[in-house]
């Protein structure tokens, strides 16, 4: 018994031996913002020892909110490089709860209820939730004023779009496309009405300015469609660029029916102004009130639509690099004057034309004008509609927007242009008078002639 004993014994001892002894697990690699013996002061990073404020240390929890001690980390240092994505500022407040898991992973817990909900809540809740891996996130211990709270740099989940998505068609896709279109719509009006020298008269520069206000609005809505490829400074200049140039065209739709409307009310249309100076006068109003309302705008963004980070501090980066509402609103009242006022000339200028006795060829040329303005009117007072309508939480009213803001700039060309018969008279006159590839297309038909005679075009000269 005892010699069975001390063999076994022996064998146990060359066995266990052989086996090598367990591998440590690796360390769990967190990231931190600042670098060590360094937390963020007021957004910047500053020492620790020049604070009231220890260091930030990792806390591990696991899904199920419970804390998880003894684990084995290290700390890496820098804020994530997010390449052509925006980084975004998180902050653990009401709104946004932020978690470090066991293995590294911070998770960003999105609270859709108005009061929040608090950290034990959140596995009792359906909560909307992403992961960020390593690389991707920084955590850090921030104070503003004395408050401190638990803060996160993130770079946005570079998300898969599928062509069978209809939201990422109507956005990505066919949005661009329509303000390409849009574009080269305006263009195409804009040059019309300035190398032609019959329209370059006082209604041709308005429509001309106009035109190119809108090129520019439209330029700046295509840089903030893809975000991914706009850092947060570029979409706020993005922004303020397309309220200013939507400002400008809507003053001058105002001036364009203020210049009608003065016209119709004057004694003698034969005006001892040309068509320059009044254009400079119009010029003086319409750019400096666009100045004007654009830096209250802004200075009502930056000053006062920016909540204080101090008692709020629960909004992302972008915060201060979007438009707010005040600011939106500061943008547009100035545009629901205008509407107003093109009504009244609307109506104004309808009472003056019922009174008049005979029409001469001035007023039958401002006759066309008139109805020109009305056309123009109505499409940009619904696109101005469904633009405030899009800003709603419903994407069905943005695809309105999208399909409103792919027809605004077809029919300004065919009101402006293609419906003008003495425009298409003056084309065809100076692009196909001799050589043609159509000969169908040459101004010699009997029915080509211009709808006002050119002397009208004189009387500023």
């Amino acid at each position: 018994m005892e010699v069975l004993f001390l063999f076994i014994i022996s064998f146990s001892y060359v066995f266990s031996s052989n086996i090598p002894p367990p591998r440590k697990k690796p360390p769990v690699l967190v990231q931190k913002c600042c670098k060590k013996g360094e937390i963020f002061v007021d957004k910047n990073c500053a020492p620790v020892n020049e604070t009231t404020e220890t260091e930030w240390e990792p806390q591990f929890m696991d899904e199920n909110g419970r804390t998880v001690s003894n684990i084995n980390y290290k700390i890496l240092t820098g804020i994530p490089s997010c390449g052509n994505r925006q980084s975004w500022e998180v902050y653990h407040k009401a709104l946004d709860k932020l978690r470090l898991l066991p293995d590294g992973t911070l998770r960003h817990y999105i609270i859709t209820a108005e009061q929040g909900i608090s950290d034990e809540e959140l596995n009792q809740e359906e909560v909307l939730q992403h992961d960020y891996r390593l690389g991707f996130y920084c955590n850090e211990k921030v104070t503003f004023n004395g408050n401190t709270f638990d803060y996160a740099i993130v770079c946005p989940p570079d998300v898969s779009k599928s062509w069978k998505d209809t939201d990422f068609i109507l956005r990505k896709i066919l949005d661009p496309v329509f303000h390409i279109i849009a574009i080269l719509c305006y263009v195409t009006v804009a040059i019309v009405h300035f190398v032609l020298p019959q329209l370059r008269d006082m209604v041709g520069n308005i429509i001309t300015t106009m035109c190119v206000c809108l090129i520019v609005a439209q330029a700046a809505d295509t840089c903030r469609i893809f975000t991914e490829f706009t850092s947060p400074v570029g979409f706020l200049v993005a922004d303020i660029i397309m309220f200013i140039s939507l400002i400008g065209a809507y003053f001058w739709l105002a001036s364009f029916g203020f210049y009608i409307w003065k016209t119709f009310r004057s004694p003698n249309v034969f005006l001892r102004i040309t068509d320059g100076k009044k254009y400079c006068y119009y010029s003086y109003w319409v750019w400096s009130s666009t100045i004007m309302m654009s830096i209250v705008a802004t200075f009502s963004h930056f000053t006062l639509d920016i909540p204080d980070t101090s008692e709020k501090p629960g909004t992302p980066i972008a915060q201060g690099t979007a438009l707010g509402i005040l600011g939106i609103a500061v943008f547009f009242s100035p545009v629901a004057c205008t509407v107003l006022a093109d009504i009244y000339f609307y109506l104004s200028t309808l009472q003056v034309m019922s009174t008049v006795a005979s029409y001469g060829r001035i007023h039958h040329k401002l006759k066309y004008c008139f109805e020109t303005f009305i056309k123009i009117f109505l499409i940009m007072a619904v696109s101005w509609l469904f633009l405030m309508l899009s800003w709603l939480p419903y994407s069905g009213m943005y695809y309105c927007y999208i399909f409103i803001n792919a027809l605004e700039a077809p029919l300004i060309l065919y009101i402006s242009v293609l419906s003008q018969r003495r425009v298409r008279f003056l084309l065809r006159k100076v692009c196909c008078f001799e050589k043609c590839v159509c000969p169908c297309f040459r101004p010699n038909q009997p029915n080509d002639v211009p709808e006002w005679g050119e002397e009208m075009m004189a009387m500023n000269r």
